[in-house]
């Protein structure tokens, strides 16, 4: 076996999340030599941008590439909407940068969390461009993958956020 083939995690027709691109599926597997340099990749379909990248596999762990979480692990990330926010920077661009970097991380818990921190900070005051692309984002990449894990339609998860982001924040617990 080949150090590229105990890289390999994913098959033809798994649908992985790739952070801040959204949920993909992985079309191809094939090796392609680039600078002498042999290695195997995968040939992911990102639906969101309507866009293919091709993502050597070694590099996979690296760049934060993950399968669809479980319908348990959904559940908790949309309804941890509910739950009371944490203190947020005002200044646009700490917050900015907080949310990117929780975007990063990758975790569903994670972009659920920007979807929160953003929707409740649009109610306050209209987000500036960048964060309010960084909220569409953080929600289409969380419908999509919570959709995917659930085995529901879309438009039902849609749903199940919104009615979780407009709840009162209940008390965090201790």
């Amino acid at each position: 076996m080949t150090s590229s083939e105990k890289n390999e995690i994913f098959a033809l027709g798994d649908h992985v999340v790739y952070p801040l691109q959204g949920v993909g599926v992985i079309n191809k597997i094939e090796e392609k030599t680039l600078r002498g340099n042999t290695s195997l990749y995968y040939e992911i379909f990102l639906e969101i941008s309507d866009m293919t990248v091709m993502l050597p596999v070694d590099k996979v762990a690296e760049l934060g590439i993950r399968s669809i979480v479980k319908p348990s692990e959904a559940m908790e990330a949309i309804n941890s909407i509910s739950n009371k926010l944490d203190q947020v920077p005002v200044d646009w661009k700490a917050r900015y940068q907080m949310n990117v970097d929780l975007l990063s991380e990758g975790s569903i818990a994670s972009i659920a969390k920007v979807v929160q921190i953003l929707y409740h900070r649009s109610k306050i005051k209209e987000l500036p461009v960048q964060e309010r692309k960084l909220y569409d984002n953080a929600l289409r990449i969380l419908i999509d993958e919570s959709a995917l894990a659930l085995g529901r339609p879309r438009e039902e998860i849609e749903a199940m956020i919104f009615s979780k982001l407009e709840r009162e924040p209940k008390a965090k617990e201790s």
